[in-house]
Order: C-alpha cells, then structure tokens, then sequence
C-alpha cells in the first residue's frame, strides 16, 4: 500500500502542476471556457460569468500549488482533501460536457493538449481513483523536508504562480499554443489536404410502416422504404479532419475581404473583440502606433465583432485613421490575448503580436 500511494502521489502531483501551469500560462484563455461553462446552455450559472477570469487564477493557481504541497508532502491531510473536492468538481463537470454534449474541449490543457469530453472524463475518473487512493493511505504521506523547508517551498511556490499569473494577464501567454502563434500561416491552417479524412455519419430514418413507426439506420443513403417518411436525425460518427483554423474572415457590411488582407505584404490587425469593454488605456495608445505603421507602408485594420455604432464612435473618440472590420468574437479572443492586442502580418503570416500593454516595444 505504501509504494501504491508513493505512485499515485507522484502521479497525481506532476499531472496537476504540469495541467494548471498550462491553464496558468493563459489564465484569460481559461476564464473563457468557463464562461462557456456558465452559460445558459451549460450550467445556466450565468451571475458567475463577470468573475470568470478571477475565479480562472484562483483555479489554476490553486492546482499548481496544491501539485506542490502533495510532491513535497506539506499539510497532506489539506492538500488530498483538497485535491479530491476539485477532481470530484472536474468529474462532475466533464461527465456533465460529455453527457448533454454541451462543451466540446473543456480546456483541460488550455490550446496545449484538446481532449474530447469522454476523454476528459475518463481522465478525471482515473485521477478521481488515484485521490482516493491517497486519501485511504493518507498516514503514508510524509513531508520530504524539514517543516521550515517544506514551508518556505510552498510559500514560493504560491508566490511564483501569482507572479506568473499576473505577468502573463499583463503581456501575452509565455507559451503560445494557439493556430495563431508568432510563425504561423493563417492561410496555410485554412486549408483541406485533399486527401484529409472525411467526416463519418449515421442517419436514423424514421419511417411509418402499416401504422407502425420503424427506424432504418444507414450513411446517407435514402433507404427505400415501403412506408410513409416520418423524419431523420443524424449522429457524428468520426468529424474527419478538422483544420486548425476553421472561422477567421475579415468582413465589411457588404463582402468577405479575408483574402484580400491576407495577401498584404505588411498588414497591422488591431484586435478589439468587444469595443466597449476594450481597456481605454489600450485604445488610447492605438493612434500614435498605428498613425506611425500607416507612415511606413502599413495597412492597418482593425477587428471586432462590435456594431457601426461603437465602431464609429471609438474612431471619433481616439481619433483613429483606420477602419474596422468584423470578425467572429470567439475568433478574434484565440488570435491574442488582449482587447486592444497587435498582430503584424505579412501575407497572413504572424510575424509578431503584442498586448496593449507593451505597443512601444513593437518594432515595424
């Protein structure tokens, strides 16, 4: 039993700091899953949604720290307890997603690692039996340290999570996942290989058969039938290739300018997903940056799923000489991790991005 629970708390430790380092990483990442968590068609927790990005770092730096008390073997009796009351919130969560298929990636391992729902869950049912294992043989859990040592290492290891948490909310993730990483091609992320796996479907055709309602399964084909057609529901067996980016546009009122802009050589993208809850210290810096890239040949555009309305009164207000565009919401949030953020392209490569908060340092 002794070596059982040695396993599983090495185990259970390095996957719980390597998992919420990743989601500490990219904290604002996280507090938009959960937002997709709390909303009406999920959970239906909607009040929670304007603390989803405070609740995002009390989350995942509470899973890096907890990682730590258990390798180190600090306050085990908190620590597993703690441990099994989050993986039973997880398991929960996860079966909820996979069940009533309401969230299709539950961010886990923020952009690092996509698991499907099932996958999720089996994975939290694994650690869920892992905990209690710990829990059983929690008298064999015993500091590796002297107290003062153990202390002062969870002490660090709480500060240097907060630190991090903050430095990566105040700039960008350390680590970029995402399709739209410094060095990517928007376009080349766009495409179907042709020879790419096609997606596998199942269609239920309900017919009514003298009287009798009668279900003929098949992969789209009309089944011939000698009876009167009632309806067809269809099931995702396999969604074939999915290309990595699937709903970038660049959209005016009246056409799709997508490959128009990506094909500039030097193209500035000012990206505001939502304008009024934008940082006006942000907007207020976008004038003599983006003014500077239009004197060195720069197209520069901006993007936002926001209306005409605010689009026009935030050019007024700043006194910007660019237009915006539109762009899906959820889209423009994957590209950076801002509002406003920069990214620099050339011929819809990323050659940089940047966050508001840092716009002096980029270079044109």
């Amino acid at each position: 039993m002794k070596y059982i629970v040695q396993f599983s708390r090495i185990f259970v430790g390095v996957l719980f700091i390597i998992s919420g380092f990743i989601k500490l990483n990219d904290p604002l990442g996280f507090s938009y899953k959960l937002q997709e968590y709390f909303g009406a068609d999920v959970l239906n927790i909607e009040f929670l949604i304007p603390y989803a990005l405070l609740l995002s770092v009390f989350v995942v730096v509470f899973e890096v720290v907890l990682g730590v008390f258990l390798l180190i073997g600090y306050l085990p009796k908190f620590t597993v307890y703690s441990l099994l009351a989050m993986i039973v919130f997880f398991t929960f969560l996860t079966f909820y997603s996979a069940y009533f298929d309401k969230v299709k990636d539950c961010g886990c391992f923020g952009d690092a690692l996509k698991l499907t729902p099932w996958e999720s869950f089996t994975k939290d049912v694994v650690l869920l039996v892992l905990i209690l294992i710990l829990v059983y043989g929690l008298k064999h859990i015993q500091p590796i340290f002297k107290t003062l040592l153990n202390t002062i290492i969870a002490l660090f290891s709480f500060i240097l999570s907060l630190w991090f948490g903050y430095h990566v909310l105040m700039h960008l993730p350390s680590i970029d996942f995402r399709a739209y990483a410094i060095g990517k091609n928007i376009q080349e992320q766009m495409v179907i290989p042709e020879d790419a796996a096609k997606p596998v479907l199942e269609y239920t055709w309900t017919f009514n058969v003298n009287g009798e309602a009668q279900e003929f399964v098949t992969n789209g084909s009309y089944p011939s039938v000698d009876g009167e057609y009632v309806g067809v529901e269809t099931k995702t067996i396999d969604e074939g290739y999915i290309p990595p980016i699937q709903d970038f546009s660049i959209e005016s009122e009246d056409e799709d300018l997508t490959t128009y802009f990506l094909e500039k050589d030097k193209l500035v993208i000012v990206a505001m997903y939502n304008i009024t809850t934008s940082e006006t210290d942000g907007v207020a810096k976008l004038r003599a940056f983006t003014d500077e890239a239009i004197r060195k040949g720069y197209t520069v555009i901006g993007l936002t799923s926001s209306g005409n309305e605010a689009k026009e009164r935030v050019k007024q207000d700043y006194k910007l000489d660019f237009d915006f565009y539109l762009c899906d919401e959820k889209v423009i949030k994957t590209i950076v991790r801002a509002n406003p953020g920069i990214v620099l392209l050339e011929r819809g490569t990323v050659v940089n991005k940047t966050h508001w908060n840092d716009i002096e340092d980029m270079e044109l």
